[in-house]
């Protein structure tokens, strides 16, 4: 079993540094790949009810043989459940379709401004963590002023912060304003697959010079900045090959030329993406 290590997050509670993306898994794709990758070392799952697989990541965790307190859970609550009383039924809903008693991890999928009752969810999900039912709250596709609004209005910053990242999109000022308010970055996409990335010279340079793959040397750079990514793959061999990126280190001269990529946004933009 390859080592995963892990960060603290400023709620005292512990994140895998790599996890496993589930999205577009369906649920029997799902038990297949997280029983797996939980057997080969992956601490961290992360799925969303608007992935339609939490009932298959469920019994693949159950599946896995692996104790459930090794175990960090991660789902997201949908635009269409914003609210602070739809938060709270959502959140039953995707603990019923997991067949967990908690989740570790609890975010809300996009802000959703237009909407505005991200904060209302968030004052649900604060009561869901204060009652055990959540171990860690945070949120996904937020920008510095969503989360300080967080702050100012409930006083209770996220745990953690999955966005859009990769070296075509570095979100540079974000993860600063993480790094000083104490929050985790989670890359989604970290491959930003559909793009040139693996086969980019300059990575393929860096990979080669280490004896890895230019995914382990993307998802190395990735830890390295102190991001979480959460690569999705139902292969084992791939799942190993992601998971083993720990037995090397990329020197700043090597980070600095993975970083050096045009930037584009190949996701939703925060402040108009909805979600439901």
């Amino acid at each position: 079993m390859i080592d995963n290590p892990v960060h603290t997050l400023n709620d005292g509670t512990t994140f895998p540094a790599i996890g496993l993306g589930t999205w577009p898994m369906d649920d029997a794709e799902a038990e297949r790949a997280v029983a797996q990758a939980l057997r080969l070392g992956y601490r961290l799952v992360d799925t969303a009810t608007n992935y339609g697989n939490e009932a298959g990541v469920g019994l693949g965790v159950t599946h896995s043989g692996v104790p459930r307190e090794e175990i960090v859970v991660a789902t997201k609550l949908p635009g269409r459940h914003h609210g602070y009383e739809e938060t709270l039924a959502s959140f039953e809903e995707s603990r019923r379709r997991l067949g967990l008693d908690h989740v570790d991890l609890y975010l809300i999928h996009w802000p959703l401004p237009r909407v505005d009752k991200y904060v209302d969810s968030w004052r649900a999900m604060i009561k869901l963590r204060e009652e055990g039912l959540v171990r860690s709250i945070g949120v996904s596709n937020f920008t510095v002023e969503h989360i300080e609004r967080l702050e100012k209005e409930t006083g209770v910053l996220p745990a953690v912060n999955q966005i859009e990242l990769h070296p075509f999109l570095r979100q540079d000022e974000l993860r600063a304003f993480h790094t000083a308010k104490g929050i985790r970055t989670e890359s989604w996409s970290p491959l930003a697959p559909g793009s040139t990335l693996l086969d980019d010279p300059v990575v393929a340079a860096v990979a080669e010079a280490h004896g890895v793959t230019p995914g382990q040397a993307v998802l190395r750079w990735h830890t390295q900045l102190g991001s979480v990514p959460i690569p999705k793959s139902s292969n084992p061999d791939r799942q190993r090959t992601n998971l083993d990126i720990f037995g090397f280190e990329l020197g700043p001269d090597q980070m600095a030329a993975i970083a050096d990529r045009t930037q584009e946004r190949r996701g939703g933009d925060p402040e108009v993406h909805e979600e439901f």
